[in-house]
């Protein structure tokens, strides 16, 4: 398999550069995740880099775009998949449906009568 060394921004490992291994279109994965074993023998801390863009000086010579992965310190993995014909997630800026009206329930008001 193909590597390429790929620097880390921010977190602990920032301004290492490590060999990360390439995906079948030439890209490192978008997530990387780091598990850091933890001294007290429970379980792994997961230290969780997105990729971004690197800064290059002049695009125009650069066939290949150059990426750095990021330290995400919340650590949330996206999720997983997400397909375009896949529903929205519940969780994500979608407002409960209202609630039906109780005619019984004294704080609804009562329809005007015609």
């Amino acid at each position: 398999m193909k590597s390429e060394d790929t620097p880390f921004v921010g977190g602990p490992l920032d301004g290492r550069v490590l060999p990360v291994l390439l995906g079948p279109t030439g890209h490192p994965p978008k997530v990387y995740r780091v598990p850091v074993p933890d001294d007290a023998g429970g379980p792994p801390t997961v230290l969780v880099y997105r990729r971004a863009a690197a800064a290059t000086p002049d695009r125009r010579f650069s066939l290949t775009p150059k990426w750095h992965y990021e330290y995400d310190a919340e650590g949330d993995t996206g999720g997983g998949l997400k397909w375009p014909w896949s529903k929205p997630d519940k969780r994500e800026g979608r407002k409960p449906p209202p609630s039906p009206t109780d005619p019984t329930d004294p704080t609804t008001p009562s329809a005007p009568d015609e």
